[in-house]
């Protein structure tokens, strides 16, 4: 039965881990936005309530 076989099946899984434990996480980590954060005023919005009747 070839399912049983781990030789392949084990270098597989190494070589993947390799590339997620080695590879990928400099190219997540260098990662930039391109739109910073803009600071926000600290000023509130004055909002009015409502008048509409509610029956």
């Amino acid at each position: 039965m070839p399912q049983l076989d781990p030789s392949p099946w084990f270098a597989i899984l190494i070589f993947s881990w390799l590339v997620f434990a080695i590879v990928l996480p400099p190219k997540v980590l260098a990662h930039t936005f391109p739109n910073g954060p803009s600071p926000q005023s600290t000023v509130k919005p004055k909002t009015e309530s409502w008048t509409w009747p509610w029956h």
